[in-house]
């Protein structure tokens, strides 16, 4: 596979100039107040049967996006001592929960772990938004004609409430409560490394997607950026200013200058899916301290588990793994 965009030094010097939409503070200061304000309950029902020794299994339900209830797994470490520092990952494009014996690293690691399942991809958290027309292959254009229908507006609050709960948890140190997550799942760390502010203690952003839109969307030659090509290829070619408004409010390029935790962001060079010029440029405009690793001959996959294995070293490194 060859290199899908730019040449490793030229990267580096990659920091495109683009002012964010005018508002935007304004939109995501309202949009998660009034998530906040609904409220909702939440629910942690221990899990039986599922025959893992090493870790305590919880089903959890959290208010989301206007009060709506997010499923998710909690998975605590069998008799640690809390309160533990946390982790809560987000997921792929497409992808959901799963189930609890699927996600076993952070937990086998020492931390508390939260996974969110993602609201309409997942099989436990509809997405009960029509949003108006969309591209009907995936998520991307759905609710896409405004940001305040747009269907990421919807999951980067519940990105953000997903903290809000682990922070309460009686096993969590709310102080050390990282954010993690690759390809869709980095860009909802990254959205929520900028807005829940400080609580969020540092971000693992793996190969983030929802990253500098009008060069993902031009660029990018596999994955779900391509549904935004079509749909105003085939469907609205009248459309491309409005589209690209709306994304405006969700890119990650806009948020990332809000955020302060210490960062660690991948990037794999033969990445077709997240062209590697859109994660430099997020990175380079990163508000916090931020570490990049490099993988030259990676594809979407990244650095697989040598990328894992240095994220928790890192985490180490900043004092933010479990005591011995």
């Amino acid at each position: 596979m060859p290199l899908t965009d730019m040449p490793y030094e030229e990267l580096l010097r990659y920091r495109p100039e683009v002012a964010g939409p005018e508002g935007l503070e304004v939109f995501w200061e309202g949009t998660l107040a009034a998530a906040r304000a609904v409220g909702g309950g939440s629910a942690v029902t221990p899990v039986e049967g599922c025959l893992l020794r090493s870790a305590e299994v919880y089903d959890v339900r959290f208010p989301g996006f206007g009060g709506e209830p997010v499923a998710g797994w909690l998975l605590v470490p069998r008799g640690a001592r809390g309160p533990l520092p946390a982790v809560v990952e987000y997921l792929g494009y497409s992808q959901g929960r799963g189930l609890p014996l699927e996600r076993l690293l952070y937990v086998s690691a020492g931390y508390a772990y939260l996974v969110m399942d993602t609201r309409g991809q997942g099989h436990d958290t509809p997405d009960p938004h029509p949003g108006g027309p969309q591209w009907a292959a995936g998520f991307m254009t759905r609710g896409i004609g405004s940001p305040e229908d747009y269907y990421y507006r919807r999951l980067y609050t519940d990105a953000v409430r997903a903290v809000d709960f682990v922070r309460g948890l009686p096993q969590v140190d709310p102080a050390r409560v990282v954010v993690a997550g690759a390809s869709q799942g980095g860009g909802l760390a990254l959205a929520a490394a900028a807005l829940a502010g400080d609580a969020v203690a540092a971000a693992l952003v793996d190969v983030p997607f929802l990253q500098h839109f009008p060069r993902a969307v031009e660029t990018a030659s596999a994955g779900p950026y391509p549904e935004i090509a079509e749909y105003l290829g085939l469907h609205r070619r009248d459309a491309v200013e409005q589209v690209f408004a709306t994304l405006a409010y969700v890119d990650g390029l806009h948020l990332a200058p809000w955020a302060s935790a210490p960062a660690l962001f991948s990037a794999a060079l033969m990445d077709p899916v997240c062209p590697p010029s859109t994660v430099f440029a997020a990175y380079h405009r990163y508000g916090g301290p931020a570490d990049m690793e490099v993988w030259r001959f990676g594809d979407h996959a990244g650095g697989r588990a040598s990328q894992q294995q240095r994220q928790l070293e890192w985490l180490h490194e900043r004092g933010l793994g479990p005591e011995k």
